[in-house]
């Protein structure tokens, strides 16, 4: 598995998404209000777009670009990988 140094972001952002998370549940047993719970399950949202977003780019960044500069993989599969990642933007 390759590391990338946007990995520590993504995964900070994906513990903060699971904090909230765990709070929206906690709301909803608690009986507390539809605006508030929405509330935070806006920001949960939010920072798993955020961390998907930050992931999507550092592979076209990274991984598609030196796939490309070093001739590691045919152009038509780097091209097949851009397609099928981007549509997760």
């Amino acid at each position: 598995m390759t590391t990338h140094t946007s990995h520590p972001e993504i995964i900070k952002r994906l513990k903060r998404a699971e904090g909230h998370l765990k709070g929206v549940i906690a709301m909803i047993e608690d009986g507390r209000g539809c605006l508030d719970i929405a509330q935070q399950l806006q920001a949960v949202e939010s920072a798993i777009n955020k961390a998907k977003k930050t992931l999507v780019h550092d592979h076209i960044d990274h991984c598609l670009e030196h796939a490309v500069r070093e001739g590691t993989q045919s152009a038509d599969n780097t091209i097949q990988e851009f397609k099928a990642i981007t549509k997760y933007l």
